[in-house]
């Protein structure tokens, strides 16, 4: 792999996070019928219906909690300021910002009790142990693109990633699975070629977390990846699930991958019409394929109306990640 074909792998992982955030968000806590009945099928950048319980005040094509935090993690792991308590204090932040916008894609139900049990005194090794859901995973991201797929070393960061918020085995399996498929096609490998790697990602990251929860993510994903044959996104939604449970949207991010063929446009407009956390699978799902295509494969018109939405510039932050990525192949962090 060249530079310029690793920069263009990592931008698309980024930029993959903002497509399926963005294109989920008109859609994300709606049933399937719901979704079809406010918008018939979503097929572009489009705002969200009239009282939405979550979207309400966001734009056409306009990114989500999902994006932001990826771009917060980033920020710290490029800063080299993460630690348990940066990464409370910067989401804490985060959420009174959002408030202050006066939007409501706030914090995750795990995230904010164990934010809340951090800043009350709790250690920190212990707010993240009911954390299930799938808040780890949808900004895991940046650790994929920062670290080599090499032994363990991967796995670590992200169960340190996860730590203070979801320190479940159903948690840490899901998220680095994700991380795993983004770090190994910054190698070059195509989507499938990562499957063996993610599978046994998930099965170490089970093993680290407290173990409530699902304990079997591999199990789960290969499930979703096996469903996903039949070509039925409907099919996918109703024997996976698509709740904010890592043990349902994470393995149905596996299985849009395989209906979408790992294109990132179409993740995105699979998970927009699939129900209920469609934003989150969307983010998960298209991240996955950009960094196994690039952001060359991305709709060079869709991608410039998300930038510009959102002051958006995944070029930037993916050459600053993979400085990290050097030091951490060079032995030197």
């Amino acid at each position: 792999m060249d530079n310029i074909m690793i920069q263009d792998r990592a931008a698309g992982a980024l930029a993959g996070v903002a497509l399926g955030d963005a294109m989920g968000m008109p859609s994300q806590t709606l049933t399937r019928a719901a979704i079809h009945q406010a918008y018939e099928r979503i097929t572009d950048f489009i705002a969200p219906m009239d009282g939405h319980p979550v979207s309400h005040g966001l734009e056409a094509a306009q990114f989500t909690d999902d994006t932001e935090q990826t771009l917060l993690l980033a920020k710290l792991l490029i800063q080299g300021e993460f630690t348990d308590t940066a990464w409370a204090t910067a989401l804490l932040e985060w959420e009174k910002d959002v408030r202050a916008r006066g939007l409501h894609d706030l914090l995750g139900p795990s995230s904010k009790a164990a934010l809340e049990s951090l800043m009350a005194g709790v250690p920190a090794t212990e707010t993240g142990l009911r954390g299930t859901t799938n808040g780890a995973a949808m900004r895991i991201v940046p650790v994929g693109i920062s670290i080599p797929f090499v032994g363990a070393r991967l796995v670590d960061k992200v169960e340190a990633v996860c730590r203070v918020t979801h320190a479940t085995g159903e948690a840490v399996g899901g998220a680095a699975a994700v991380a795993s498929v983004i770090s190994q096609g910054l190698s070059g490998l195509d989507f499938d070629a990562t499957l063996e790697g993610a599978l046994e990602a998930a099965r170490m990251g089970c093993e680290r977390g407290n173990p409530i929860g699902e304990r079997d993510m591999a199990g789960r994903i290969s499930l979703a990846l096996d469903v996903a044959k039949m070509g039925d996104e409907a099919a996918l939604a109703a024997q996976i699930g698509t709740s904010v449970a890592s043990r349902e949207s994470v393995a149905a991010a596996f299985g849009v991958v395989r209906l979408a063929k790992g294109d990132p446009w179409q993740a995105a407009l699979i998970s927009a019409n699939i129900g209920d956390d469609t934003d989150t699978i969307g983010a998960m799902a298209s991240a996955m394929c950009g960094a196994c295509s690039g952001l060359s494969s991305f709709p060079t018109d869709k991608l410039a109306v998300l930038k510009a939405r959102n002051q958006f510039h995944p070029e930037a932050v993916a050459r600053d990640l993979l400085v990290l990525r050097a030091q951490h192949k060079d032995g030197d962090v």
